[in-house]
């Protein structure tokens, strides 16, 4: 069982970035998804999270309005689609899959997760 987030990069600020989390070993039918980021020196916060047909979606407050998630299932893949980066959105970016009840904001709810992928936005 695997999940591989990746599409990270070095940006500009106000650039775009795509990650994509693509999972093996997993039919990510039956799990909602999420995605989480940690600074340096900092504890993994709560990004975006969707449901398992993609109709429920939550997003942190500092991402509301840049950030879409959004989800394929046929190609067993989660995206995150980030728009206007700031500086403040450099972190190591998780993908992790949820599966039954419980919250789509909490990172114990999350079980397994991915490796990360970097994003760095420089101003």
């Amino acid at each position: 069982v695997q999940l591989q987030a990746s599409g990270g990069g070095l940006v500009q600020s106000g650039a775009s970035l795509k990650l994509s989390c693509e999972a093996s070993g997993l039919n990510l039918d039956y799990y909602a998804v999420g995605w989480f980021r940690q600074a340096p020196g900092k504890d993994r916060e709560f990004v975006a999270s969707i449901g398992r047909n993609g109709r429920i979606k939550y997003y942190a407050d500092s991402v509301k309005g840049r950030f879409t998630i959004s989800r394929d299932n046929a190609r067993n893949t989660v995206y995150l689609q980030m728009s206007t980066l700031r500086s403040e959105d450099t972190a190591v970016y998780y993908c992790a899959a949820k599966y039954g009840s419980g919250s789509y904001i909490s990172l114990d709810s999350f079980k397994p997760w991915g490796q990360g992928t970097q994003v760095t936005v420089s101003s």
